[in-house]
């Protein structure tokens, strides 16, 4: 049986409108644009057949999951290794002003080479995010299950899956509240094995309000 996570980025907020790296900073919620984001996924998910729904611990995440978490009468579980990449020492940072930083170009040309001052190597982001996911996908065979986290971890995620090097990742785009969908297939020769298919990447359909594409931490 084919287990389904629907991998959502959290909507937006006014650090992506002030083109701050968020990162693990604190008190980070949706803003008007984000609710009305979220509301619309939330919408367009309110007939999936949802099992279960894990989110990032960030405040912004947890938001976006309970949009649709109340359709579906479920509760958010919460998982750590859904959370945001620690950007360390450039949390809360203007991304204008970290472009004179001597680490950006390396940290954007070779990230499984170079971790954010004083915090995570893109490496270690998709460790723990993929194993988060298969956890995840073991703990709910044959179901499929939303999973509410970032714009790396899901990019980083995404590259693990369809075999695309780390130093590339950064090709991919995940925009706020969009809806990426990995299938688990089961293989007939070794049902206990499953296979990871990429169904769908970066899926806006359901947003009327166009977002803004700019990364954030």
């Amino acid at each position: 049986m084919t287990t389904t996570l629907l991998l959502i980025r959290h909507a937006s907020n006014d650090l992506l409108q002030e083109h701050r790296i968020g990162g693990r900073m604190p008190g980070v919620y949706l803003n008007e644009r984000g609710r009305a984001e979220a509301q619309a996924l939330a919408e367009r998910l309110a007939r999936a057949a949802l099992a279960a729904i894990y989110s990032s611990p960030m405040e912004r995440a947890q938001e976006t999951a309970r949009f649709i978490a109340e359709r579906h009468s479920l509760e958010v579980r919460l998982h750590p290794g859904l959370n945001e990449v620690d950007c360390g020492q450039w949390s809360g940072q203007p991304a204008d002003r970290l472009r004179e930083d001597p680490y950006w170009f390396p940290l954007r040309t070779f990230p499984s080479r170079v971790p954010f001052p004083g915090g995570e190597h893109s490496w270690e982001v998709q460790i723990r995010v993929v194993a988060a996911l298969e956890e995840i996908q073991s703990a709910h065979s044959g179901e499929t299950v939303a999973v509410v986290s970032h714009a790396d971890p899901i990019r980083l995620a995404v590259a693990h899956y369809i075999g695309l090097p780390i130093d590339l990742f950064r090709r991919l785009s995940i925009a706020p509240a969009s809806l990426t969908v990995v299938a688990f297939e089961p293989i007939p020769q070794a049902p206990h094995i499953t296979r990871p298919r990429l169904v769908s990447l970066n899926d806006t359909a359901h947003l009327e309000i166009k977002g803004n594409d700019r990364e954030e931490r």
